[in-house]
């Protein structure tokens, strides 16, 4: 089946949308538009592919089937019938059905999920001329959405989330998301050639994209998706995408970066996920405490996610931790500073206010990125 235009759909980590944006724009897609947590564009298979292999911010790739008004069940079955989910999904293929509803009429999620199933076998129906359908080829995953009134139906072209790099097998407490990771990188605007640190390395997740996007490696290089096995998109797009993955990578950039993390157990897996990422080569690590920390003369980027409490014996921790950040990151021109936190009083405890701040969300925790560049 050739299709010229497809509208795909990208959602993200609120307060990642403008990066997102921009990834896409670079990436020749069209029709950008950002959204509260997701971002929608336009393009071909290729683009559909190069967005899986190549998005650092978005959790993953959806193609948008359709949106229409949906406030009774049968609102809902009729604007399902009329997708032509059979130009995707093959007579034995399986299309399972998930998704939300939110400040809608059609407040049951099940009810959706079983009308949305019963229309697309309908539709299938009609087209394959069978009734009945055993599922047990290649998966089509069906997502909807149901957002005041409005339903929008999707098909999942990534699988497992795109924030699944292969990296990462193991990680320490509370890891930062490798999406997120990416996002606040995008934010230090880093170069070939820059020189990074993290005091508190913890798995090695703020680095390791740092040296990914230094050396422009496709964050999604070395994974599978699950659009790859569908009959619909041509073989062509992925090994295409992939072999221009593969010849971008600039293997001589200077990208430095340093990880520093009181626990030894961090610090040797920040290295072992750095080598199956392919980055080990550009990272140094060592056991050290917040106290002792310096940089080199020359210009660089400081990025962290410091610990912080969820008790009160453990956010006192985490404020004497802030002071004695604000001790030892002097104010200096040739160094950045990037730190996310969700602490009410962060810049007061750490002793300077931010020349910018970002909102963006850990999870479910409220963070702002405190960013000091004079």
């Amino acid at each position: 089946m050739h299709m010229s235009v497809i509208k795909m759909a990208a959602p993200c980590l609120f307060g990642l949308e403008s990066v997102l944006s921009g990834e896409l724009k670079r990436m020749g897609a069209k029709n950008i538009e950002a959204s509260d947590g997701k971002v929608t564009f336009t393009g071909d298979w290729s683009m559909l592919a190069k967005a899986n292999i190549w998005l650092r911010t978005a959790e993953r790739v959806l193609i948008v089937l359709d949106s229409f008004r949906a406030e009774t069940f049968e609102e809902l079955f009729q604007g399902v019938v009329k997708i032509p989910f059979e130009d995707y999904v093959g007579k034995d293929d399986a299309f399972p059905v998930k998704g939300w509803s939110l400040n809608s009429q059609l407040a049951s999620v099940p009810d959706c999920q079983s009308i949305i199933k019963r229309a697309a076998v309908k539709r299938m129906e009609q087209h394959y001329h069978q009734s009945w359908f055993t599922e047990t080829g290649v998966m089509h995953q069906i997502q909807f959405s149901i957002r005041k009134n409005i339903a929008t139906i999707f098909l999942d072209t990534s699988g497992a989330g795109l924030h699944k790099r292969g990296y990462r097998q193991t990680s320490v407490l509370a890891p930062i998301k490798e999406t997120l990771a990416a996002g606040i990188v995008d934010f230090t605007r880093l170069y070939d050639d820059s020189v990074i640190y993290d005091p508190f390395c913890g798995s090695g997740t703020l680095l390791i994209e740092a040296v990914l996007k230094g050396m422009n490696i496709a964050p999604g290089i070395n994974r599978r998706f699950a659009a790859e096995s569908w009959g619909c998109i041509p073989a062509e797009a992925w090994k295409d995408a992939r072999y221009e993955a593969m010849e971008s990578i600039q293997r001589d950039a200077k990208i430095r970066a340093y990880g520093y993390d009181i626990d030894p157990q961090a610090v040797e897996l920040t290295m072992a996920n750095a080598k199956k990422a392919g980055v080990a080569a550009h990272i140094r690590t060592k056991v050290q405490d917040i106290s002792q920390f310096t940089t080199s003369s020359e210009r660089s980027i400081v990025v962290c996610n410091p610990p912080y409490g969820e008790r009160l014996l453990e956010i006192k921790g985490a404020e004497k931790l802030y002071r004695e950040m604000g001790e030892v990151f002097t104010p200096d021109p040739d160094k950045k500073y990037y730190i996310i936190s969700p602490h009410e009083e962060f810049e007061h405890i750490f002793g300077r206010t931010a020349d910018r701040r970002r909102k963006l969300y850990n999870g479910m925790i409220k963070c702002q990125l405190f960013m000091y560049f004079r």
